[in-house]
């Protein structure tokens, strides 16, 4: 037991999680499990509805655990997240929040595809996350203090997750006590450059069958520009209770609040350009685990509340007399039960799951009067508010086989109806060889697909809701992944080729476009000693036709060292040929960043950190004409109670 728990620390120092914890039920079966493996195997969920070894899974899944997330003092994934998946790659335009509208950073893209044109899904324990009006994701409300992990399947996981999921998840698995009664408590306070602060206390306990979690969190800035101020409140709270060794029920609701001011670009500055946005997220599930048997009836919404002032140039504009807003919902109820196909004990056995959603998908964009509060509808704005309900009912059944102990294969089908756009077949199907029992070589063909949104049917002069359809791509991938001793590495090559993408053409929104990408990704771990670690991935990407915020080339080099008291994380990155525009005024930058985190042990349950962002003082912009900050420095406490 000593020798596992230390290999399991040498894990969590390179950032691969070797325990996907998704409720307490399966939690316990995972560890029960996980007592009969080598512990520097990875269990996943995302790509499959049960725990499953990664390693018989055709799919490529990065982990990165808690203690990944939350060393580098980070109140929102995603900054962490792009470090540590090659190909995967999100936009800023400041030293804190992303905004939303015209100008607004957060666009998280993976191969070329962007979640700001709905092709990349979030999802919070598998449930779809994103703006029911403009489809995409809304980066501001992934907070770090609602996370256990984040896994990020590449490639498309429609079959299993639907409309949106074309280009890759990221699951955001939200956290929940371990199976032991206790009572913890952790405050996190720090402070900076550009009047930064930030703020989080959450609180765990466990007694009985009785679990939960609570948290909140604080953060605001006045940023490096003028005009650029961002404020931040969250919320998360989990509540779970085992009915009995089989069943188990939780809730929780996640609710965040920001405001935001966008600065406009450097050579047209805006003002009153200000955003104040409300995004929550409850559930309720009801799971249950048996010995050839395991499934969940969960009931979800994700819901938005937006305010915007479009603002004016700084330079002979004039203030905007009324408001933009927007109230949305994605709710659904989801389904899926999962059954052992023949002897679990033997190396032949398969797991067949079968699965059914139904999602409701609501938006409503409008005017009002800036002063009065009154919607406005004038002849200019008439084609700019929209009222929506879209609905979508969908099945699913995927079957994975082990052959034998060196051969899996896997197919999954789903069907998905979407009331305006009509009915689509999902296929997908991989195959495992392991040759060795540390290295799999994998290979996989997938369909992915993205229903029209509420804009590109009902909103705007461009809008088309009567013929618009899908859009589709298939992606090929072929990788090898391998664990030798304390050195794990992966390689990955892709080919996506796509059509039917939703373009404006003559003034109307219509199937015309296409998708012809490919690349290489390549990552490694190396656990040296008992005090340093190093991880790196890199990623190679071609576009036949290019996108923004999209690099031809990402690579990362992360450094851990730890001593007695002490830790430091840094890690450089490198992003080459990211467009920030493209057709007739292309542009392309070259970054490297350096930033680092040092973190002292004072006492057993306080620890101070410092956190150093852009140390080599690069100029660089990811969003065009919005330069970043120079460099910004944060320090502050962290109490264990």
């Amino acid at each position: 037991m000593k020798t596992r728990l230390i290999l399991l620390s040498a894990i969590a120092m390179v950032g691969t999680g070797a325990v996907a914890q998704t409720d307490s039920l399966q939690t316990e079966a995972l560890e029960g499990w996980m007592t009969g493996l080598n512990p520097l195997q990875e269990v996943v969920v995302t790509g499959t509805r049960n725990a499953v070894d990664v390693r018989h899974l055709p799919y490529t899944v990065n982990v990165i655990n808690r203690q990944t997330l939350t060393e580098q003092q980070q109140t929102n994934v995603l900054p962490t997240v792009m470090q540590q998946v090659p190909g995967l790659m999100v936009t800023s335009r400041s030293m804190m929040g992303y905004g939303v509208s015209t100008g607004a950073a957060g666009g998280i893209s993976l191969r070329g595809l962007a979640g700001s044109a709905g092709q990349m899904l979030v999802l919070i324990d598998g449930h779809p996350q994103y703006n029911g009006v403009y489809g995409h994701p809304i980066s501001d409300s992934y907070q770090t203090l609602m996370a256990n992990r984040v896994e990020v399947l590449r490639g498309p996981a429609s079959v299993l997750y639907g409309s949106n999921a074309m280009g890759g998840v990221m699951n955001i698995v939200t956290r929940r006590p371990v199976h032991r009664d206790f009572v913890t408590t952790n405050i996190n306070v720090g402070a900076g450059s550009y009047g930064t602060f930030q703020a989080e206390a959450s609180n765990q306990v466990r007694s009985g069958r009785f679990s939960s979690t609570i948290a909140a969190q604080y953060s605001r800035t006045d940023n490096h520009r003028p005009h650029t101020g961002f404020e931040q409140y969250g919320g998360y709270v989990k509540l779970g209770y085992d009915l009995n060794e089989h069943w188990n029920a939780s809730v929780d609701l996640d609710l965040t609040h920001w405001n935001a001011s966008n600065p406009g670009t450097v050579v047209q500055p805006k003002l009153e350009n200000d955003q104040w946005i409300t995004r929550g997220a409850a559930s309720l599930t009801i799971e249950n685990q048996y010995d050839r048997t395991s499934g969940a009836l969960s009931i979800y919404d994700n819901f938005g509340r937006h305010k915007i002032n479009d603002g004016y140039n700084a330079e002979g504009g004039t203030p905007q007399t009324d408001l933009f807003r927007s109230k949305d919902a994605v709710a659904g109820v989801s389904w899926y039960q999962s059954f052992v196909i023949g002897d679990q004990q033997s190396a032949t056995h398969g797991r067949l799951t079968i699965g059914a959603d139904y999602q409701h998908i609501y938006g409503r964009a409008y005017y009002t009067d800036r002063v009065t509060g009154a919607i406005v509808t004038t002849e200019r704005r008439l084609m700019q508010s929209a009222h929506s309900h879209e609905n979508e009912v969908a099945g699913y059944v995927d079957y994975r086989q082990d052959l034998t102990d060196w051969l899996t294969i896997d197919a999954g089908l789903r069907y998905d109806h979407h009331s305006t756009a009509g009915g689509e077949w999902v296929p997908q199907a991989g195959i495992v060889y392991r040759p060795v029992e540390t290295g799999a070589l994998k290979a996989s063909v997938s369909k992915g697909f993205r229903n029209p949104n509420t804009r590109e049917m009902y909103m705007y002069g461009t809008a088309n809701h009567d013929s618009l359809r899908a859009e589709r791509l298939w992606n090929y991938e072929l990788s090898w992944r391998q664990q030798l001793g304390q050195f794990s590495y992966g390689a990955n090559l892709y080919y996506i080729k796509g059509d039917n993408m939703i373009q404006t053409v003559a003034g109307k929104n219509i199937n015309t476009g296409e998708i012809e990408n490919y690349g290489v990704e390549l990552e490694a771990q190396y656990r040296i000693d008992s005090h340093w670690s190093l991880s790196t991935n890199h990623s190679l990407l071609h576009m036949e036709n290019p996108v923004v915020a999209a690099p031809t080339y990402k690579g990362f080099l992360g450094a851990n060292f730890r001593q007695d008291k002490w830790s430091v994380i840094a890690g450089l990155q490198y992003l080459g040929g990211l467009y920030t525009a493209v057709g007739d005024v292309e542009q392309k930058e070259n970054v490297c960043l350096l930033n680092a985190t040092v973190n002292y042990a004072l006492v057993r349950n306080v620890t101070f950190w410092i956190r150093e962002e852009n140390i080599l003082t690069q100029k660089y912009e990811i969003n065009l004409g919005y330069p970043m900050p120079i460099a910004a420095f944060l320090g502050g406490v962290n109490i264990n109670l």
